[in-house]
């Protein structure tokens, strides 16, 4: 019994320096590795919840509704008959979405690895969406792109969306509607760019709270540092 009770002392001697490290102990490359694992998930498992049957228009977080300017006049739309067409524009743009945001995930995996020393230490220290913004600033321009075709293709089968852009088109000669908010795949591509910006926050705030549900032994070892 004494025995296996200094044993079971002696173990937890030993693991008292990993438990009380701090990033300063652990190395730059150490520290790089994990962090990119670590938003390898967060990334992925992002692009999994929206990129699926329901991924925008189920989440109330992400849903995307109609344009302002169209949820201006939708209650006279609706009490004209044009309630159905109005839900279908909304079921078409969610749908656009969810078809849209897997051509999100070799991007997003690129722009990780493609990650500096500067970019790390700066995610590392900086605020608990760092990460997300590291995102939005090297992958906005480029998912945009992808994206569109995608929104486009998704959006022609919906009559409604043509007369939008039609009208719209119109109005925005007249500075009534914003020029990007003019064609509804500029729209709906904005909306999956924030919804996804969204959901990677979230899953970066997670792994910042909860180093310990993070993908690998490194990532979960540089973020318990953090904390």
């Amino acid at each position: 019994m004494r025995a296996r009770l200094i044993a079971l002392i002696a173990g937890l001697a030993l693991s008292l320096p990993a438990l009380s490290l701090s990033l300063a102990d652990i190395s730059g490359r150490d520290a790089g590795s994990g962090l990119k694992e670590a938003l390898t998930q967060g990334a992925g498992k992002a692009v999994d919840l929206l990129g699926r049957p329901d991924g925008f228009l189920g989440n109330p977080k992400v849903k995307i509704p109609l344009p302002e300017n169209v949820q201006k006049v939708e209650g006279v739309m609706r009490s004209l008959g044009m309630g159905r067409q109005a839900d279908e524009l909304v079921n078409a743009m969610n749908r656009a979405a969810e078809a849209a945001v897997p051509q999100a995930k070799s991007l997003l995996v690129n722009s990780i690895k493609q990650m500096s020393v500067q970019d790390a230490k700066g995610i590392l220290t900086g605020g608990e969406d760092s990460a997300t913004q590291y995102f939005r600033r090297t992958t906005s321009a480029p998912l945009a792109e992808k994206f569109k075709p995608v929104v486009r293709q998704a959006m022609a089968k919906v009559k409604l969306a043509e007369k939008y852009d039609q009208l719209a088109g119109k109005a925005a000669k007249l500075g009534l509607v914003r020029e990007e908010d003019s064609h509804l795949e500029n729209y709906v591509t904005q909306k999956t760019l924030d919804g996804l910006y969204l959901m990677i926050a979230e899953e970066e705030k997670a792994i910042r709270a909860d180093p310990a549900g993070a993908a690998g032994k490194l990532a979960r070892k540089v973020f318990a540092a953090l904390k």
